[in-house]
């Protein structure tokens, strides 16, 4: 019986954790982004 990698599992599983994580970013900022499109351009002063 071959002997079980618990790195390459482990890398694995990082690998899969930061991607959610990013998804999750980039789900946050979207939503802010469409939430308060005012807020984030600076009105000109003149």
């Amino acid at each position: 019986m071959a002997k079980p990698n618990y790195q390459f599992d482990k890398r694995q599983r990082e690998l899969k954790k930061n991607k959610q994580q990013e998804e999750k970013r980039l789900k946050k900022l979207a939503r802010g982004e469409t939430a308060e499109p005012s807020a984030t351009k600076p009105e000109p002063s003149a």
